[in-house]
Order: structure tokens, then sequence, then C-alpha cells
């Protein structure tokens, strides 16, 4: 796996047998910069087979309407399914250099299919439904430990929440599967080991 860090959100490549799957994008308007950080990890954009967002808010999803203009496929999971322009008006207000994306195009699938689906990629591991954040966000399991999981709260700010029983759900969901590594959007990587 290969963090890029080209703006405010840290962006994963994940290599499979047949290319990459890029997790999330920054904002809209960072695609020269996009350009520059896959250069410097070799890697060319033809080399990246599909790009998904952990989830439909601005600054995971800006790039992904340019990279499918450019040939990357876009992988839908269901549960994001009507979420995906979320963000068309802020980039129309920020008037940034948007483009939409073409939801028609996407290959969709369900969480439960996700394991197959990755392993046609050469990818092993899983997708699960963690909507504490916003209805449409997933987090991507690794079978290797590593857990990428878009802008979820920490677990050591669960305390913090004692209301937000979503929050538990998806950490107790999360923590089930017994990750090493978790990796944040907009934090660093935390190790989990001596959790359980």
């Amino acid at each position: 796996m290969i963090l890029l860090k080209y703006g405010n959100t840290n962006t994963f490549l994940i290599r499979g047998s047949e290319g990459y799957l890029l997790v999330d994008t920054d904002y809209a308007g960072t695609l020269p910069v996009f350009f520059k950080a896959i250069k410097e990890c070799h890697v060319k954009l033809q080399d990246i087979q599909f790009v998904m967002a952990t989830h439909y808010h601005p600054d995971h999803m800006g790039l992904i309407g340019e990279l499918m203009r450019q040939g990357v496929k876009l992988l839908l999971v269901d549960v994001q399914a009507g979420r995906v322009h979320f963000s068309d008006k802020i980039f129309a207000k920020d008037k940034l250099p948007f483009v939409p994306v073409r939801e028609e195009e996407a290959t969709v699938i369900t969480c439960a299919e996700s394991r197959a689906f990755l392993a046609r990629l050469g990818i092993a591991g899983e997708m699960i439904h963690t909507p504490s954040h916003s209805e449409d966000s997933i987090s991507l399991i690794m079978d290797d430990g590593d857990c990428l999981v878009g802008d979820l709260e920490p677990l050591e700010y669960l305390a913090a929440y004692e209301e937000n029983a979503l929050l538990k759900t998806d950490w107790k969901h999360l923590l089930a599967f017994r990750p090493r590594r978790i990796y944040y959007a907009h934090a660093n990587a935390k190790d989990m080991i001596g959790i359980f």
C-alpha cells in the first residue's frame, strides 16, 4: 500500500495483480499535484484500474470525475448510490475545476460482494459499512491487518461520544477483524498492537 499525501486528505494506492485501487482523492483542483505524487511513486495513471471513495464528501472524491474521464473505473458500494453528487454544489460554489462523477458508469457492488470482487483484482480484503460519519461511509479492511477508515472518529475518542451508539457499533464491527493498523484520512496511522 502506498500513502499519497498531496493535499489535506490521506489517499491510498493498493496494488493488486490487475493494477492499483485508489482509495479516496483530495479536493477538486488538486489534479496537478496528484499527478506529481503518483509520478514520485513511479505509478502511471494507466496503472490505476479503479478508484473508490470512503464517502462522498468533497475532500474525498474531488478528482473522481476527472480520473474517470481519463479511463480509471469507479468502484461504488451500493450504500453510496444516490450520495455521489453530494459535493457538486459545493464545488460549483467554490468555482473549482470539477468534473461531475458519471455514476451510471460505476461498477456497483455490495459489502457482501466486496471480498470476491477485490480477490479478482488480486487484493485480499473486504469492505464494511461504517455509517457513523456519514450514511455512505465504508471502511476497507485488508487481510494483512491494515484498515482504511476514512473520516471515522478515532477509537481513543469513543468515550467523548457517549450518545453515539452508531460510532460504538462501527468500532465493534471493525475491531472484530482484529486490525493491525488503522489508517485515517486526516490523522496519522494508529498501531493497534496491544489493543487486543
